[in-house]
């Protein structure tokens, strides 16, 4: 998995907009939910946002609702995370992750029992105020 990003309109500010893709080689995303996490600075990674191989169910962080939006076009092999109204703490390296069950994406006690399938490498994201 390969995790970049673009930005919309330019620096990322306080109250910007950023997306992220997360786009596959090699095998076809068809048939895994796709998760974007996250971690900043001395914390521990964490969700932030799930989508399933049908795009029928999604799953945001508290923190993120309402701002986050995670969109997959499986034309492209690829999973977008559409980010507005960035806070400084949005600050982090964000993650791609690839797996054939929705649900351990979402849950981390599932993730400790089975690893994920697949994680792409991390994309700095940083938001300055």
């Amino acid at each position: 998995l390969m995790c970049s990003c673009s930005v919309w309109g330019g620096l990322v500010q306080v109250g910007g907009s950023l997306r992220l893709s997360c786009a596959a080689s090699g095998f076809t995303l068809d048939y895994y939910s796709i998760g974007w996490f996250r971690q900043a600075p001395g914390k521990e990674r964490g969700g932030v946002s799930v989508i399933s191989s049908s795009g029928g169910s999604t799953y945001y962080a508290d923190s993120v609702k309402g701002r986050f939006t995670i969109i997959r076009d499986n034309a492209k092999n690829t999973v977008y995370l559409q980010m507005k109204s960035l806070k400084p703490e949005d600050t982090a390296v964000y993650y791609c992750a690839a797996d054939r069950t929705y649900r351990r994406l979402v849950s981390p006690s599932d993730r400790e029992i089975t690893p994920v399938d697949y994680w792409g490498r991390g994309t700095q994201d940083t938001v300055s105020s």
